[in-house]
C-alpha cells in the first residue's frame, strides 16, 4: 500500500486545503498522513470571525516522532504554508524525509487574480522559490508563477506563453512543473513540463465561468495521488484535470448554498471508477 504525507492547513467547516486533500487522496486507495499547519473554524474566503491556531512550533516535533518510528513516504506534499518559518521547517522535513526512491509535490499556495492572499509577504515567496527547488513537481497558478518567475502577472496566458513560463520554472530546479488555469478557447486545463525530456503535455476541458474555493487543492490532491500510484505526468495531467472539471460541474446546481468549496463528494465514486 503506498504512503503519502501532505503538510498544510485544515479548516474545520470549508472545503479546501486538508480537508480535500485528505478524503481525496485516501479515496485514490493511497494511506495518507497528515500534518497540520493551523487550525481553522472555516477558511478565511468569505467568512467572517473564523478563529486560528497557529501550529507552526508542533511540526518539528511531529517530524521528530516520526523519524524514531523510521516511517517512510512515496510522496511528501504540500500545499498552503503561512509564513517563512513554516516554509523553513518544511524545507527541513524534505531533507529528513526525502529519498531516491520518494518524490515531492510543492503546491506554492500563494495568490491568485494577481495577488498575493492577505498576509503573505515577498519574504514568503523568496522562501517558496527556494522550497520549490527542492520539489520534483511543483503546481503554481498563474499568479503564483509570476511571483514564483517576479514577473508581471497578465492574467489568462496562451499556450505558448505558459510553455515559457514552464521553463523558466524548471530553472528553479524543479523537473516537473505543471502550469494550472490555462485557457484554450473555450477550455480551461493545465500544461506539464517533463524538462528531463523537454517535452511538454496539457490536459484541458470546457471552461466554466465560476469561482470555487478549494479546486486547486482538488486538483493538486488527485495529481499527486496519481503520481504516487505509479501514472505517468500525462495520465496524472488528465486524470487532476477531468476530476477538478466534474467536482466544479457537480457543485453548479447547489452553488449558491455551497458556496465554501466543491461538492467533490458527489465525485468520489467517479475517480475511484476511472482509477480502475
Amino acid at each position: 500500500m503506498k504512503r503519502a504525507v501532505t503538510i498544510q492547513d485544515i479548516s474545520c467547516f470549508g472545503k479546501c486545503s486538508l480537508t480535500v486533500a485528505l478524503p481525496v487522496i485516501s479515496a485514490m486507495g493511497i494511506e495518507t498522513a497528515v500534518i497540520p499547519t493551523a487550525v481553522l473554524s472555516t477558511h478565511t474566503g468569505g467568512f467572517d470571525g473564523y478563529t486560528f491556531r497557529d501550529l507552526t512550533g508542533d511540526i518539528p516535533q511531529i517530524a521528530s516522532h516520526w523519524e524514531k518510528l523510521g516511517l517512510s513516504f512515496d510522496a511528501i506534499y504540500t500545499g498552503y504554508l503561512g509564513s517563512p518559518a513554516q516554509v523553513q521547517i518544511v524545507s527541513d522535513f524534505f531533507d529528513t524525509f526525502g529519498r531516491e526512491e520518494n518524490f515531492i509535490v510543492v503546491d506554492p499556495v500563494m495568490g491568485d487574480a494577481g495577488r498575493l492572499y492577505t498576509g503573505l509577504t515577498e519574504e514568503l515567496v523568496g522562501g517558496m522559490r527556494s522550497l520549490c527547488s527542492k520539489a520534483d513537481y511543483i503546481i503554481p497558478n498563474m499568479t503564483e508563477a509570476s511571483f514564483l518567475l517576479g514577473i508581471p502577472y497578465s492574467g489568462d496566458a496562451d499556450e505558448e506563453r505558459s510553455k515559457d513560463m514552464l521553463r523558466r520554472l524548471a530553472e528553479l530546479g524543479c523537473t516537473y512543473p505543471v502550469l494550472t488555469g490555462v485557457r484554450r478557447g473555450n477550455e480551461h486545463g493545465a500544461i506539464a513540463y517533463d524538462s528531463a525530456k523537454d517535452e511538454f503535455c496539457s490536459a484541458f476541458g470546457p471552461h466554466i465561468d465560476r469561482q470555487l474555493h478549494g479546486t486547486g487543492d482538488v486538483f493538486a490532491s488527485v495529481f499527486t495521488g496519481a503520481v504516487t500510484l505509479g501514472k505517468d505526468l500525462s495520465e496524472a495531467l488528465g486524470l487532476a484535470v477531468r476530476f477538478t472539471s466534474a467536482c466544479i460541474t457537480a457543485t453548479l446546481p447547489h452553488a449558491d448554498d455551497v458556496w465554501y468549496g466543491s461538492c467533490f463528494e458527489l465525485c468520489l465514486g467517479d475517480l475511484i471508477s476511472w482509477l480502475h
